[in-house]
């Protein structure tokens, strides 16, 4: 079974960028399509971004224009590129492999989701 960990995570000014990694192991990540979701406190999980096998990808709302996700299948990587940070943007973020429908990014749903990672955590504030 894949196991995910994400790495990247730290404290940021608004309009900063940082770069998320999601490393996986046990598994080659090519077979999978990926989902970035993160977790506020006091607020829902929220769908970020996603990346099917193929490479196409989606985004939420949220973060369109301002986040890029990418896949490095030879390093076993996927990442979330982080731009214009906002400090709504403050959450832990986790990656996970999609379970239903597991080669394309048709929804961002988190029960659709299976192996998830512990997560990083993302600060932004002056």
């Amino acid at each position: 079974q894949v196991r995910l960990v994400e790495s990247g995570g730290g404290l940021v000014q608004p309009g900063g960028s940082l770069r998320l990694s999601c490393q996986a192991s046990g598994h080659t990540l090519d077979d999978y399509t990926i989902g970035w979701f993160r977790k506020a406190p006091g607020k829902e999980r929220e769908g970020v971004s996603c990346i099917s096998v193929g490479g196409d990808t989606i985004y939420s709302d949220s973060t369109k224009g301002r986040f890029t996700v990418s896949r490095d299948d030879a390093a076993n990587t996927i990442y979330l590129q982080m731009n214009s940070l906002k400090p709504e943007d403050t959450a832990r973020y986790y990656c996970a492999t999609k379970a239903y429908k597991p080669t394309v990014c048709d929804s961002m749903r988190g029960s659709f989701f299976g192996s998830w990672g512990q997560g990083t955590y993302v600060t932004v504030s002056s």
